[in-house]
């Protein structure tokens, strides 16, 4: 008999995220790793707010993840940079190495993620 999987979670709304930025999200509860979200257009991207190179937050401050330009996604520690939609570095000393992803779904507006995600 197989095993029921627990429901998903709702990250948040689309809404929340203003198109072209990003978002933090606390860890779960008994989790110790948070998320962080990127939104474009229709489309959220959702990855472990952990840095590949060295495993520290991503972000210094806030829900300040992205490049200037908005167009990538960079460490604060150490400026490397990652592509959005993929998550893989591109820049820095992690280059080659990948974000984590999170499966993410919309369903009725809002941002669905496993439950276990950042555990």
């Amino acid at each position: 008999m197989e095993a029921l999987k627990p429901r998903p979670r709702v990250l948040c709304r689309v809404e929340d995220i203003a198109d072209g930025t990003s978002k933090a999200f606390d860890p779960a509860p008994g989790g110790f790793t948070g998320l962080f979200a990127i939104r474009k257009g229709a489309q959220v991207f959702v990855y472990v707010n952990s840095c590949p190179h060295i495993g520290v937050p991503l972000n210094w401050r806030g829900d300040d993840f992205l490049t200037r330009d908005k167009a990538n996604i960079i460490c604060a520690s150490h400026g490397a940079e990652f592509h959005i939609e993929s998550g893989l570095c591109f820049q820095g000393p992690c280059s080659g190495d990948s974000l984590e992803p999170v499966e993410a779904t919309i369903t009725n507006g809002e941002v669905l993620v496993p439950y276990d995600a950042g555990l």
